[in-house]
């Protein structure tokens, strides 16, 4: 480790060791990126996506309290439910014409049990192949939810719903944006199908199904989007940090603690997720066509060359806006670029400088390409030192 290095782990020290945080002054430390060692990234980002508090008085009160909130969502959304389901034929109460299977009406729990199959079908497929690359979502975490897998508890858990439901998942040919391929190409392949996965003994349970659990609590919260295909790649780096923190006192509520930052998260991103809000000023396509403003604003003979090839912006922009740029790179580059974009106080607009600053850092190459060039460089991104991308998007934003 550098002595400058060492002196920049100091500084986040000292900046985090204040009863009041300075957020300006973090913000700006986070820029240029964020210390793994002693769990100062984790913590940072605690802070920059509005989860803590800069009153450092208030962590202990704040953590006990959304903690013990995301127990309540475990057992009101998983638990209970899989007990109703569990005790199927064998209560009175399960077998009336108020609440049983086959009951018509659509406010029925059975029929919101049955609806709620389906999202599940399709987290499930998706968190499955989380970073194929990698095994760490394949590998059980040290801390397993004791409220679902209490070997005193027989009812159904997710697991269990998965195996045993015989609905199936709808296939999504075209997202949205008219692409086909959500993930990169490079990163399509299925290098770990799901019938082939190592079923971990009783008591057990691998990361990919935390994800997976944090992403239906996150369904059944917001039902007004529910889930949709891509959010398991934003929420995969978060929890990653999160449970692989070196400070165990904090890596032991990675669970809790990703789930309300990923709801902030989404709070700010969410619209870009909403298909009928495409068109508005919140939604995707503003957003896509702003890097082609900006683009328009940097650099306008690449943007005529794009706009001669007929290159819209839906073709790629579409996946490096709505995830965050997490399927563009390898898990540890995606760290750092969000180390970025989440201190900066317009994450979002930040974001539009990165992918402008990714089109002109390989502009001679689009010059020079045709249409079929182009797309495999725009879909497949060529550059992977995203310290250069990121130095770019920094001087695109003072107007260098």
């Amino acid at each position: 480790m550098s002595s400058s290095y060492r002196s920049r782990i100091q500084e986040f020290k000292v900046a985090l060791s204040e009863e009041k945080l300075d957020l300006n002054a973090l913000r700006e430390l986070c820029f240029s990126g964020i210390p793994f060692e002693g769990g100062i990234r984790a913590l940072c980002w605690k802070v920059l996506l509005n989860y803590l508090p800069l009153d450092q008085t208030m962590w202990d009160s704040l953590l006990k309290k959304q903690r013990e909130g995301y127990s309540q969502f475990l057992k009101e959304m998983i638990i209970q439910p899989g007990i109703a389901k569990a005790n199927l034929g064998l209560s009175r109460e399960d077998v009336t014409m108020e609440d049983h299977p086959l009951n018509p009406n659509p406010e029925s729990k059975w029929n919101n049990y049955f609806r709620d199959n389906e999202v599940l079908l399709q987290i499930d497929k998706d968190v499955r192949r989380l970073y194929p690359d990698m095994a760490f979502f394949q590998w059980p975490t040290d801390y397993p939810c004791q409220l679902i897998l209490d070997p005193q508890n027989d009812y159904e858990t997710l697991r269990r719903r998965v195996e045993q439901t015989t609905l199936k998942a709808q296939t999504v040919d075209r997202n949205r944006s008219g692409v086909t391929n959500v993930s990169s190409p490079g990163k399509a392949l299925n290098l770990y199908p799901s019938n082939e996965y190592e079923v971990l003994p009783n008591g057990c349970e691998a990361h990919w199904e935390v994800v997976e659990r944090i992403l239906f609590i996150y369904a059944k919260l917001n039902p007004g989007i529910a889930y949709v295909q891509g959010m398991n790649e934003v929420v995969g780096p978060l929890y990653y940090t999160f449970a692989t923190d070196p400070n165990d006192k904090w890596r032991e509520h990675a669970e809790a603690d990703t789930f309300f930052c990923f709801t902030n998260l989404m709070s700010e991103n969410r619209d870009m997720f909403i298909k009928s809000l495409d068109d508005s000023q919140c939604g995707i396509t503003y957003k896509m066509e702003s890097v082609y403003s900006m683009l328009k604003e940097k650099d306008m003979e690449l943007y005529i060359k794009l706009q001669e090839q007929n290159i819209k912006p839906q073709y790629f922009t579409f996946r490096w806006l709505t995830l965050l740029l997490s399927q563009e790179f390898l898990l540890p580059d995606v760290i750092r670029i969000w180390d970025t974009l989440f201190s900066d106080q317009d994450r979002f607009n930040f974001l539009i400088l990165v992918c402008c600053a990714m089109l002109v850092l390989i502009r001679d190459q689009l010059l020079a390409g045709d249409f079929t060039i182009n797309m495999r460089l725009l879909q497949d991104y060529p550059i992977s030192d995203v310290h250069t991308i990121l130095a770019k998007a920094k001087e695109l934003q003072d107007g260098s």
